[in-house]
């Protein structure tokens, strides 16, 4: 038995996504309509706005969904445009392949059997008998016998000249490497005796370097010692200058002899020199003295005018929440008017829905449907 699989697509997807989902709205509004509390009394707006933002939800899903659906469609239909050209592509270079392969491997002079139906087989056949050690010609073959040596003279005489020319180069390859082995041997004596002669050269030489570099060295330690020496000579004479020049300078200095000047600051008059101040000279002090007197006169103008302008924004505060009473007295009896006038339209629809009502007691609703016709409802949400 065949077990066929059957794969569904992507509109077979969708399309049981769409049912799905229209069943399950119609569930959602058989419970709507046949709530009989709902019905009587009134419909919930907060389930029904509940119900339009999960509507919108769906839709909006759906639409991305389907955008998604659309989007993954154009990808496969690229893949497989690229998928097809890749395969064409493969399939032209494959035969091109192929047709190289033929020209140049399967050629029909390469054939086994082109011998048989080749055009040009006897211009190509050769004699029975090329040469004395023809593969062609066999014990059976009436070709060849003994003492039928086509070249044998010819053999012969190369034979010995080979022998006499490599005889030949043997002895002049031994001259040579004897001549070779020689000269080495030479070499090698003159390379000793100039290495020995170079070493000789190279310790005399270090040891005059090694005697010149030990006087050198002498004589820079002496001069260094009596640079030293001279240098410890002259610090200690300007060592006892300093000293006698400090001291005369703390004798004459500004701060032992308290000049006034030196309390003057580079930036003008208010700044001085704190470390050399001594004091407020008596036209310094009078001058604060008056600077004091006129920043009293100004403050007290400058109280006065701040309790003129405070009694002026009292006076204002006042004006304003007595216009704020007068307002809110209005406003109040607006409000008892408004209020009024609701209560007298209330009145007038309460007696408006008396009168209705009396009307459908009395007049519409004088035909009592039985069960029969209740029967007829409730069987689908449509």
């Amino acid at each position: 038995m065949l077990n066929f699989q059957i794969v569904p697509t992507k509109q077979d997807l969708r399309e049981a996504a769409a049912i799905e989902r229209r069943r399950r709205n119609e569930e959602q509004r058989k419970c709507r309509i046949f709530n009989v509390r709902n019905r009587v009394i009134g419909v919930d707006i907060e389930a029904l706005d509940d119900q339009i933002k999960e509507k919108r939800r769906l839709a909006e899903e759906e639409r991305r969904r389907q955008l998604a659906f659309d989007q993954q469609r154009a990808r496969d239909d690229q893949i497989a445009i690229l998928t097809d050209r890749q395969i064409q592509e493969e399939k032209k270079k494959l035969s091109q392949e192929i047709n190289t392969f033929r020209q140049y491997y399967q050629r029909p002079q390469d054939r086994r059997e082109f011998d048989i139906y080749d055009p040009d087989a006897l211009k190509k056949e050769i004699p029975a008998r090329i040469q004395d050690d023809d593969p062609r010609c066999g014990v059976s073959s009436a070709q060849k016998f003994e003492g039928e040596d086509l070249v044998k003279p010819e053999r012969r005489r190369l034979q010995s000249e080979q022998q006499r020319s490599w005889l030949q180069q043997q002895m002049r390859e031994r001259r040579r490497a004897e001549e070779e082995r020689r000269r080495a041997e030479d070499a090698y004596q003159a390379a000793m005796v100039a290495r020995d002669l170079r070493a000789c050269q190279l310790d005399r030489i270090e040891q005059d370097c090694r005697r010149r570099l030990q006087q050198t060295t002498e004589e820079f330690n002496q001069a260094l010692a009596a640079e030293q020496e001279a240098l410890r000579r002259m610090q200690a004479r300007q060592d006892a200058e300093d000293a006698q020049a400090e001291q005369y300078n703390h004798l004459t200095s500004d701060m032992l002899t308290e000049n006034p000047e030196c309390a003057e600051s580079a930036l003008g008059a208010p700044h001085v020199v704190t470390m050399a101040y001594r004091g407020m000279s008596e036209e310094q002090r009078a001058a604060i003295r008056q600077e004091q007197r006129r920043q009293a006169q100004a403050k007290k103008f400058e109280e006065e005018a701040e309790k003129r302008r405070q009694a002026e924004w009292d006076a204002l505060a006042v004006n304003i929440a007595k216009a704020m009473e007068l307002k809110q007295r209005e406003l109040d009896r607006k409000q008892r008017e408004i209020s009024r006038m609701i209560m007298e339209e209330n009145k007038q629809l309460e007696e408006g829905q008396k009168a209705q009502h009396e009307y459908f007691e009395k007049v519409v609703d004088t035909n009592v449907p039985g069960p029969a016709f209740f029967e007829m409802f409730g069987t689908t949400s449509r």
